[in-house]
């Protein structure tokens, strides 16, 4: 019996496969033919590709929302300190803002500067709303965690209803301590502190504002519902108009009083085609949404058990 050998068969791993959870290596299986009224036989050797678990490459998960556990969304102590700084920076304001008008008897131009403090909270933030979803990333300077928090929140809204209080306050609290306590400080005119007290108020409380808009109405304080069916507070229904296709639009997240005005007057998109023509930056609202801006449902409010 003579043997042929047709092919030849290396026992080295295939390294020009890719490899992503499995490594191919190639096998040799040998399989023996007679020939039908001929002594001699021949050995074929076949080379095979098998798939073997790769024990060396982990295998990396998608990413996807933080679980309802997530140490991101719960409150540290030194948010909660962040939180009580900014609350009695607040406080003294307040406290000021009463004491002088008391000693001054005008009650009148301190509640007009609060009322005007509180429509350019609501201005302001959706100037900065609309800022950080169109320019710039996460390597932005300064704003980059904030600019991928907010395209997160596009993607997974309802996570901002399980933040805690502090943890979704405490960057604001910061910024209105350093901002607003010199002010206490050296300013003793009761206008001047009744618009800045409503001002950083409606700033600092602003993301819980936003909290609320995305709550079911259920599940919210009356007294929330009432604010927001009142138009004292962005409504559940306004703001969802911000989270559709082409996302150009309701930016304001205190009251929603400035929304119809900039929407229908088509501010933000002229401040873009300025930003274009000077800088040549586009907006992210120019191009068609990607899946960074789909909303995805909330999978654990959407599995019903069945006991």
């Amino acid at each position: 019996m003579s043997i042929l050998r047709q092919h030849r068969c290396s026992s080295r791993s295939l390294t020009h496969v890719p490899r992503l959870s499995h490594v191919a290596r190639s096998t040799c299986s040998a399989t023996a033919m007679t020939k039908i009224g001929s002594s001699q036989s021949q050995l074929v050797i076949e080379p095979r590709l098998e798939t073997k678990p790769d024990l060396v490459t982990p295998v990396i998960p998608s990413a996807g929302p933080p679980l309802p556990n997530d140490p991101s969304l719960q409150s540290t102590w030194p948010h909660r300190a962040w939180v009580a700084s900014g609350c009695s920076t607040l406080v003294f304001s307040l406290a000021k803002t009463l004491m002088g008008a008391a000693d001054s008897h005008m009650w009148l131009e301190p509640m007009v500067a609060g009322y005007v403090g509180y429509v350019l909270a609501d201005l302001l933030s959706g100037v900065y709303h609309w800022g950080i979803d169109n320019y710039g990333d996460a390597s932005t300077p300064v704003f980059g965690s904030q600019i991928e928090g907010f395209q997160g929140h596009h993607k997974w809204p309802w996570t901002i209803t399980r933040r805690q209080f502090a943890n979704n306050l405490h960057a604001l609290a910061r910024s209105i301590t350093f901002t607003v306590l010199p002010i206490d400080i050296l300013c003793n005119d009761p206008v001047i502190q009744g618009f800045v007290t409503m001002c950083a108020g409606c700033i600092m409380f602003s993301q819980q504002f936003h909290a609320w808009s995305h709550g079911t109405k259920s599940k919210l304080p009356p007294l929330v519902v009432a604010l927001q069916d009142a138009g004292v507070l962005v409504s559940r229904t306004q703001h969802s108009a911000h989270h559709r296709p082409p996302y150009n639009s309701n930016y304001c997240i205190v009251s929603g009083v400035c929304n119809e005005f900039l929407d229908k007057n088509k501010v933000f998109e002229a401040l873009e085609m300025i930003i274009f023509l000077k800088l040549g930056v586009r907006p992210r609202s120019w191009s068609e949404p990607g899946t960074e801006w789909i909303e995805e449902t909330d999978e654990a409010q959407s599995q019903v058990t069945v006991h």
